[in-house]
C-alpha cells in the first residue's frame, strides 16, 4: 500500500503543470510513436496468440495474461500500414483505454520520456480529416506521432453513442430563457463528436475546442468581451479531456481556477485515462468531477444532473 501511495504522489506532482511521460516505441516502419504512460500498463514480448475466426482484419489474436484474456491488435496495420509479419519476436503493450484492456503489437520499444505537454503540438494543417494522429512533438530531434488511439478502438471495436430513451425523455420539455451550452475540450476528433452526439441527443448545445488551449482562449475572450450571457446565463458546465496537445486538462483546470472570472465554472473531466491516479489529480487541480470515457449514458446522466442542479441555483 504504501508503494501504490508513493506512485500517487509522484505521478500527482506533473498535474497542474502541464507535463506528461510517453513511452517511445516504433511500428513496421523507422518512425516513432508515442503514448502516454498513464495508459501503458506493461510491456512484453509478445506471447503465444490464438487466432479468433472473422475478427476484425487488425486483431491478432487473443493471448491470456494472468487470468485474463486481452485482444492484441496490429496497431501498425490498424493506421494503415502492412503491418508487422512475424508478432513471436516482437513486443506487446498492453493498454487500459475507456475501461477496456487491450495489447497494441509493435515493432520495439525504444524509451520513456518526461516532456512538457506545451511541447505536444496538433498535427500540421493539410494532412486531412482521416489521419490517425492526436499530436506530434520532437525528442532529440525527431519526430514523434501521437495516435488517436480512441479512432482505432472506435473502428475495431466500436462505441455505442445512443443515449438511453430514459436520458432523452428527462431532458425534452425542458425550457429555459437562455439555450444552455456546454464547452467541450478534446483533441480526438472521434471523442468530440462522441460527445457531440449525446449532447445533440439531449438538446443541448456545445461550442467544440481541440485543446485546452484553444478552450481557455475561447473563455478569455469570452470575458474579456464581456459577454456574461455566455459565461453565467448559458455556459453551465466545461467538459474537458485530460491528454491535450499544448495544455492538459489538468492545466486547464488549473488556469481556469486562477481568473476570478471563471472560476466558479463547473469543469468536469471526461477521460480515457481510468487508472488509479485520477481522482489523487482531480482534486488536486480543483475540477468538480471526472468519469471514464465513453459512456453515452454515464455523461448523459452526470450532464443532466449538473443542468438540474444549475437551473436550480439560477431560480433561486
Amino acid at each position: 500500500m504504501s508503494g501504490v501511495l508513493a506512485n500517487v504522489d509522484l505521478r500527482t506532482q506533473l498535474a497542474g503543470h502541464n507535463r506528461l511521460e510517453l513511452l517511445l516505441f516504433r511500428l513496421d516502419s523507422k518512425q516513432l510513436f508515442g503514448i502516454n504512460v498513464f495508459k501503458v500498463q506493461e510491456v512484453i514480448q509478445c506471447p503465444p496468440l490464438t487466432q479468433v475466426p472473422d475478427s476484425h482484419p487488425v486483431v491478432r489474436g487473443i493471448t491470456n495474461m494472468r487470468g485474463r484474456t486481452i485482444t492484441v491488435m496490429d496497431l501498425g496495420k490498424a493506421i494503415g500500414g502492412t503491418g508487422i509479419a512475424v508478432p513471436a519476436d516482437k513486443f506487446v503493450v498492453v493498454t487500459e483505454y475507456n475501461q477496456h484492456v487491450q495489447g497494441f503489437l509493435v515493432d520495439g520499444v525504444d524509451r520513456i520520456v518526461n516532456m512538457n505537454w506545451g511541447d505536444i503540438l496538433p498535427p500540421p494543417k493539410g494532412i486531412g480529416n482521416d489521419n490517425y494522429l492526436t499530436a506530434v512533438t520532437r525528442v532529440d530531434g525527431e519526430l514523434v506521432e501521437i495516435i488517436d488511439v480512441e479512432k482505432v478502438l472506435s473502428e475495431v471495436v466500436g462505441w455505442a453513442d445512443e443515449v438511453s430513451q430514459e436520458f432523452v425523455q428527462q431532458s425534452a420539455g425542458d425550457e429555459d430563457e437562455y439555450q444552455p451550452v456546454v464547452l467541450v475540450a478534446d483533441d480526438s476528433s472521434v471523442a468530440r463528436n462522441q460527445i457531440k452526439r449525446t449532447l445533440d441527443q439531449l438538446g443541448i448545445e456545445c461550442v467544440l475546442a481541440k485543446d485546452g488551449r484553444q478552450a481557455l482562449d475561447q473563455l478569455t475572450q469570452w470575458a474579456d468581451d464581456g459577454q456574461s450571457i455566455a459565461l453565467h446565463d448559458r455556459l453551465f458546465m466545461v467538459i474537458s479531456d485530460i491528454e491535450m496537445p499544448e495544455m492538459d486538462g489538468y492545466t486547464f483546470t488549473t488556469e481556469v481556477r486562477k481568473d476570478s472570472r471563471l472560476s466558479e465554472l463547473h469543469i468536469l473531466l471526461h477521460t480515457s485515462l481510468s487508472g488509479v491516479f485520477n481522482r489523487a489529480m482531480v482534486e488536486k487541480v480543483g475540477a468538480n468531477d471526472f468519469i471514464a470515457k465513453f459512456q453515452p449514458d454515464v455523461l448523459a446522466k452526470t450532464v443532466l444532473e449538473r443542468l438540474r442542479h444549475w437551473r436550480s441555483a439560477r431560480a433561486a
